[in-house]
């Protein structure tokens, strides 16, 4: 289970222009609508460009907004994502306009990319996001506002191709399987996600040592016995059960979720900040078995992939920070995005993130971003 967490830092604007209340049907003043206009203009001269045409531009945090301004970085620096949010329908109107997620997103991006700024103020974005009741100002967990993030996105883009490739971009499928221990009896169901949440912890609370061994625990078959059996239609009882995972798809974009935060017995959560490595190239036939996937060869063939980039935590399980390490897909280098602040950083700053039982504010990897290196 993740937790909420964020830094609380002083805003270089007043907490007001967020705080006051968003007004969806407001009056569309004259000015507005050049501004609007203006930009809708420079719109696609801007997005034909790579990304950090101007170097990497930080954003500003305005209160509790490093958990958000991370993901947003980790979105935007996607050329694969921005490829598709360049192609979207801009709205009719000014209102409509400042209600889209999107288009609110594609705005960010273009003021990113055309100033020369070290760093810029997400405010209309943030203004945006308070409308469907996303409040900036609470500690949020990465895992949960990316899901809120891309969920938006889906829902307020309106051509159907472009949702079509957004889910193909990040949708993971895999196939759960439930066999009766009696009769032996199977049920099998595909289910869909955009995170694959894996364990740091196996089945007896031990830590695990590599993101390997974590994906290894994922897919392990596990028996639901004692309380956790199931009902079985044929044996017309609850009987154990074998529940099991098994791969199917893995999308060009795939989002794993480190599940650091857990229950403790005090129903307290807290954080799991052991040493986790993780591989820059990670290769998934050579991590699981042919009994833990469910897909054909030509699909198996591109499981290869490359690190992109990383969210990384720091802090306890109920205060603390975010920052995220991204790796160029135009320039082949890795950056660091810690809210306004920008630097350019070594893989040997990346693996800062693997972990540390004894550094209370030491970084820790909470999303792990992976790029495939051969795309079908």
């Amino acid at each position: 289970m993740g937790q909420r967490s964020g830094r609380q830092e002083r805003s270089k604007k007043p907490e007001m222009s967020l705080r006051e209340n968003v007004t969806a049907e407001e009056e569309d003043n004259k000015e507005e609508k050049k501004e609007l206009k203006t930009k809708d203009q420079r719109l696609p001269l801007v997005f034909g460009v790579a990304d950090l045409k101007n170097g990497a531009v930080g954003l500003y945090n305005m209160g509790q907004t490093c958990c958000l301004n991370s993901l947003l970085q980790v979105f935007l620096m996607n050329i694969h994502f921005t490829r598709i949010l360049r192609r979207i329908t801009v709205p009719p109107n000014a209102s409509l306009k400042r209600r889209n997620v999107p288009y609110q997103m594609l705005l960010l991006l273009e003021n990113m990319q055309s100033g020369k700024q070290k760093a810029v103020f997400p405010t209309d974005l943030a203004r945006c996001l308070s409308v469907y009741r996303m409040d900036l100002f609470m500690q949020h967990d990465a895992a949960q506002l990316f899901l809120t993030l891309w969920n938006l996105v889906k829902r307020q883009i309106k051509d159907q191709d472009l949702v079509t490739k957004l889910s193909d971009l990040y949708t993971i499928c895999v196939q759960e399987h439930l066999a009766c221990q009696i009769c032996s009896s199977e049920t099998k169901r595909n289910s869909n996600m955009l995170t694959l949440p894996l364990p740091v912890l196996d089945s007896n609370s031990h830590k695990l040592k590599t993101l390997e061994d974590c994906l290894q625990c994922f897919f392990h078959p596990e028996e639901l016995t004692g309380h956790n059996m199931c009902f079985c239609e044929y044996c017309e009882k609850k009987t154990p059960f074998l529940q099991s995972m098994k791969l199917v798809h893995l999308p060009q974009t795939l989002t794993i979720h480190l599940k650091r935060f857990c229950f403790e017995r005090s129903a307290d959560v807290h954080k799991l900040s052991h040493c986790l490595p993780f591989p820059q190239e990670l290769d998934f036939n050579a991590v699981l078995t042919e009994q833990q996937s469910q897909a054909h060869d030509s699909e198996k063939a591109a499981w290869q992939y490359e690190l992109f980039a990383v969210v990384a935590h720091s802090g306890s399980a109920h205060s603390g920070h975010y920052c995220a390490y991204i790796r160029s897909l135009t320039e082949c280098k890795w950056y660091c995005f810690n809210d306004s602040t920008v630097c350019q950083v070594s893989w040997d700053d990346v693996k800062c993130t693997y972990g540390h039982s004894d550094l209370y504010w030491g970084q820790t990897a909470y999303l792990l971003i992976y790029m495939k290196k051969h795309p079908q």
